[in-house]
């Protein structure tokens, strides 16, 4: 092999290395949103470019996570801050990234009734059982929590509150 050709394959690792780094980044507050487009509960297809000008929240949520039922179930707290956002104009958005098989995985129909049962208004969800738009923004948790404001830039992220129980009296 001649050295061009080494230099040209080890160029090329290290270019797939560093590409696959920086499309799974983590987000960085301050900094443009990651953009992305997702299938919505609704057979939509959401791109986040298009709702540039708007603030978006970005909410990953799991029906079968204690924490959030803490927030859903048990004390209505995460429904009632989407109608007061969205009622102000902003777009709320959920994002399921669990896959098939796995817990909170769910199709559309059941998302959408989901959250009809919990009184939950927010302006869509977002399916991600491949868990792409869930990787880009570094999303591990539910819920979690995602703000961009109206110049796409990442102005928030991290839990809807700061105290790590599923008691719904310490909201």
């Amino acid at each position: 092999m001649s050295i061009r050709r080494a230099i040209n394959i080890a160029f090329t690792g290290v270019s797939i290395a560093l590409a696959s780094i920086h499309v799974y980044a983590d987000p960085v507050v301050g900094k443009p949103a990651p953009v992305f487009s997702g299938k919505a509960a609704d057979g939509s297809t959401i791109n986040l470019a298009d709702l540039k000008g708007k603030t978006v929240v970005l909410e990953w949520t799991n029906h079968d996570c204690p924490y959030v039922q803490k927030h859903y179930d048990q004390s209505s707290n995460i429904p009632g801050l989407q109608k007061d956002a969205t009622g102000n104009d902003v777009v709320w958005l959920q994002v399921i990234s669990s896959a098939p098989g796995k817990q909170g995985n769910v199709d559309g129909a059941t998302a959408i009734s989901l959250n009809e049962k919990r009184n939950a208004v927010p302006t869509n969800i977002i399916l991600d059982p491949e868990g792409s738009i869930g990787k880009l923004y570094d999303a591990k948790t539910t819920p979690h929590m995602f703000v961009i404001n109206n110049d796409g830039a990442l102005v928030y992220k991290g839990g809807i509150d700061s105290i790590k129980t599923t008691n719904p009296a310490d909201i």
